[in-house]
């Protein structure tokens, strides 16, 4: 049974005949994504800091927001969260995803980094992952600076961005660079091909949909041949072994629930410790919508534990 508020909200927004993404131009769609987050997201709780700064990488600046925690001693090192927003790689910024970051701030007991790569298709793949790797990079690199732990690292992101947060572990190991303590995956995006069962079952109705998920990946990645790149699936990688412990987080109505599991199962299988949790009744962007849907403060209390056990 799909939860009832997440049917509510379904049903309000065909009731207010809210157009679908994919209608939309990209700038349409970024307008409308930051616009819902007031309706759907709880009030931002204090934190100790907020503070806006830019990594340097191969495209240019990108912008970051610092958060400390609300009741962390001023000067004190922090283990310290990597995030990377969700919205296909096209839509969503470090405002849209200003509530979760706070929030997995104060009750995970960590800094927490949110990086505003670029996006399609002004800046298609592999940009975004250029510069989520890059910006992790440069967290470790500034570290003292920050006043954050390099050594309590992790790396973490919803849909699009839990796509990233799995590919810079896989970059950062084929580098063989030192790797996160963890990895925080949302209902992550791990196969470009779109083919497992869950795509079938629920691509329409439930808030992303086929199309949806055409009109992201189109954005992303105007290259079908481009799918199959591990930095784009990394599912499809040849080796998910050596990697960061994982928590990855589904959704039962969520197209992208079955890529999702099938990324923690090679994970597990490649000997790279992962727990996988659904919200069966949930459906997919759910952990954002606080304010309307309950269970996912339940969800971001579960992320937060996760980060608490990993980073110590």
């Amino acid at each position: 049974m799909l939860d009832p508020q997440a049917r509510a909200l379904l049903d309000l927004l065909v009731e207010r005949a809210i157009p679908p993404v994919h209608t939309l131009a990209p700038a349409e769609a970024r307008r409308y994504y930051r616009e819902r987050r007031f309706f759907t997201q709880p009030d931002p709780p204090p934190v100790a800091q907020s503070r806006d700064l830019h990594a340097d990488g191969p495209h240019g600046p990108t912008p970051l927001r610092l958060y400390r925690p609300a009741g962390s001693v001023p000067g004190a090192v922090l283990p310290v969260l990597v995030y990377f927003h969700g919205g296909g790689w096209t839509i969503g910024d470090l405002d849209t995803h200003d509530v979760l970051c706070r929030e997995l701030a104060n009750a995970g007991g960590c800094a927490v980094v949110a990086v505003d790569y670029r996006m399609g298709p002004e800046h298609p793949f592999p940009a975004a992952v250029d510069d989520c790797v890059a910006a992790t990079r440069w967290v470790r690199a500034q570290a003292a600076s920050l006043g954050v732990d390099p050594r309590r690292l992790a790396v973490g992101g919803d849909s699009a961005g839990g796509n990233l947060a799995a590919v810079v572990c896989l970059v950062l190991r084929d580098a063989g660079e030192a790797l996160p303590a963890f990895q925080l995956l949302i209902y992550p995006a791990t196969d470009m091909r779109a083919v497992a069962p869950s795509h079938t079952s629920n691509g329409q109705g439930y808030l992303l949909t086929a199309d949806s998920i055409a009109f992201y990946r189109d954005h992303y990645i105007a290259d079908a041949a481009q799918w199959t790149d591990a930095r784009a699936s990394p599912l499809l990688a040849d080796d998910h072994g050596r990697l960061p412990p994982a928590l990855v987080l589904t959704a039962g109505f969520d197209p992208l629930r079955d890529e999702g599991r099938q990324y923690a199962d090679a994970l597990s299988g490649a000997g790279t410790p992962a727990q996988y949790v659904c919200f069966e009744r949930q459906i997919h962007g759910f952990i954002t919508m606080g304010r309307v849907i309950d269970e996912a403060n339940t969800a971001v209390a579960l992320c937060a534990a996760a980060l608490r056990r990993a980073l110590g």
